[in-house]
């Protein structure tokens, strides 16, 4: 797996904390890694964005912002209210390629949902997995709701023939109520496979070291980790 495209079900669900997860087991194995994001939204110059974070997070210093809009908007509006030009995801796909003939894993973090607009010609990051022939790691919130968001970006994924690389939930509850213990079921049962990965919520606060080790727990062998999904159901059973 070179290149790792992560997805939302939408905003403020985890990715930038499921992305510097992924980073930091990757690089702790001592890969060669990358991250990348294609455009910041609703970030003014000067400010910390998500790369920021990745990179406090993951100890990873090999990281790319390619767009910064100060809107806080899909990129294509963003880019259209700052008078800008839109992210060419041609040029994008180039980056990445060239990025990773030269790396282990280059981790390209969406912005929002996987059919969010980049441009105004409706280019989404589904197109630019396929131009990668990149799987994609979906993110998820844990309670009310989600099922609906997560079975529509899966099948998204389906239709366009992209590989789903795992579902992880990006901030599981300290105190998860009855929709989020049900979830977990339901979840599986739309992914057809178990869960990759549940982030605690507050992760993306930790220091280095204590981060590392809740990535480790909190993503399955496949990135690393040592996440069971069944171990997870069992913990939190209804």
């Amino acid at each position: 797996m070179t290149v790792l495209v992560v997805s939302g079900t939408g905003t403020e669900v985890g990715k930038t904390v499921v992305t510097a997860a992924v980073a930091a087991l990757a690089h702790d194995r001592g890969h060669a890694v990358a991250v990348v994001k294609p455009a910041q939204t609703g970030v003014k110059p000067g400010e910390l964005g998500d790369v920021d974070l990745v990179a406090s997070l993951a100890g990873v210093d090999d990281v790319h912002e390619l767009a910064r809009f100060p809107d806080p908007l899909a990129p294509a509006a963003a880019a259209r209210r700052a008078g800008r030009a839109a992210v060419d995801l041609t040029a994008l796909a180039d980056m990445v390629g060239k990025l990773a003939a030269g790396r282990d894993l280059v981790v390209v973090e969406g912005a929002g949902g996987l059919l969010v607009r980049y441009d105004d010609n409706g280019a989404t990051l589904a197109d630019l997995a396929r131009m990668l022939s990149a799987p994609v790691l979906v993110v998820t919130a844990a309670g009310l709701g989600t099922l609906n968001t997560t079975a529509l970006t899966l099948e998204a994924l389906a239709h366009r023939g992209l590989d789903l690389a795992g579902v992880v939930i990006g901030s599981w509850p300290a105190e998860p109520d009855l929709a989020c213990r049900s979830n977990l079921t339901d979840l599986e049962i739309l992914a057809g496979r178990p869960l990759s990965g549940a982030l605690p919520a507050g992760a993306g606060l930790l220091g280095r070291t204590d981060f590392l080790a809740t990535a480790r727990r909190s993503l399955e062998p496949a990135f690393g980790g040592t996440f069971s999904a069944r171990t997870f159901r069992d913990d939190h059973h209804l």
